[in-house]
């Protein structure tokens, strides 16, 4: 007998596509959202959405169904993750000015300059070419609990510091064929069109970022180390379906191979760290002893 369906789901999607008034939308959609029963966080702009949500079968397949029946997102797609209950703790749909926040003195239309798109099998190719650039376009924290092998790491805590980045550390490979990949795609829309406008000639992404790489069935997620950080209370995923998968992240305190990101239990900390189980132990969830005496004595006051 196979293993019982789980009843939960969570939606990962984008979309560039122009919304008039987010402002307006973005109240609307909430109030969808809160009827249905999901939860999670949205983004709008006027250049598009961008979303993940979590809710049961009925409430995702009713949601998607919807979307789908307006004219904007009749062909939005939405990656789609079995969960074992809700990923996040409320729903938020906020108005933005970028639904990816790169702030580019030229902003970047994907629909008009992008980079070209390689599917999984295409994308596991091209990444055993010893001759090609493979760039992470996620943060670096995202990177140290997993990421492709042999991909550059960017020593960027936001997406927004990836650019100047670019041009400190790769302003002399112009001429290189490139590879980017983020989790689902959004941030390699415009990142890669930025290369574009920067000179570097043969750039392309990969389409549906690593969460679709890792349910591609041939594929199976080959190549990727780690698990996947996420931006919901998983916190990561798994992508390499292979025998061949290894862990590359390590505990904060001791160093050793772990898997787990945690945030501190200090409130006034909340650092985000990877951590082994001993250690997680040891220190009650916090990054320090410092912040352990710190929430032992919130704890404390509490109490009286």
């Amino acid at each position: 007998m196979g293993s019982k369906a789980k009843q939960y789901r969570v939606l990962l999607y984008y979309k560039y596509v122009p919304i008039e008034d987010p402002e307006y939308f973005a109240k609307k959609h909430l109030k969808f959202c809160k009827e249905l029963g999901l939860r999670g966080r949205i983004l709008v702009a006027k250049e598009g959405i961008n979303g993940t949500v979590s809710g049961t079968v009925e409430q995702t397949d009713e949601y998607m169904e919807k979307m789908h029946e307006d004219p904007r997102f009749e062909d939005l797609w939405f990656k789609i993750d079995e969960a074992e209950g809700h990923a996040f703790k409320k729903m938020h749909v906020r108005p933005r000015s970028e639904i990816v926040t790169l702030k580019l003195d030229n902003d970047i239309n994907p629909n008009q300059k992008t980079g070209k798109y390689l599917e999984p099998e295409d994308f596991y190719q091209a990444l055993q070419d010893e001759d090609t650039i493979v760039i992470d376009a996620r943060n670096d924290y995202e990177y140290d609990i997993g990421h492709f092998r042999n991909a550059i790491r960017p020593d960027v805590k936001a997406f927004r510091d990836l650019p100047e980045w670019i041009e400190t550390n790769l302003g002399d490979k112009k001429d290189k064929k490139v590879l980017t990949y983020c989790t689902g795609g959004i941030r390699c829309e415009k990142f890669s069109g930025y290369l574009l406008d920067q000179g570097f000639e043969d750039v392309s992404q990969l389409h549906g970022g690593i969460v679709s790489y890792g349910k591609d069935p041939d594929v199976k997620g080959k190549l990727w180390d780690g698990k996947c950080f996420v931006f919901d209370d998983r916190l990561a995923v798994d992508i390499n379906h292979t025998e061949d998968a290894r862990v590359v992240g390590k505990c904060y305190h001791c160093g050793t191979p772990a898997e787990q990101y945690i945030n501190c239990a200090n409130v006034e900390c909340d650092l985000l760290h990877i951590v082994c189980e001993n250690c997680e132990k040891e220190l009650q969830h916090c990054c320090s002893e410092t912040c352990l005496e710190k929430k032992e004595k919130h704890e404390k006051a509490e109490v009286k």
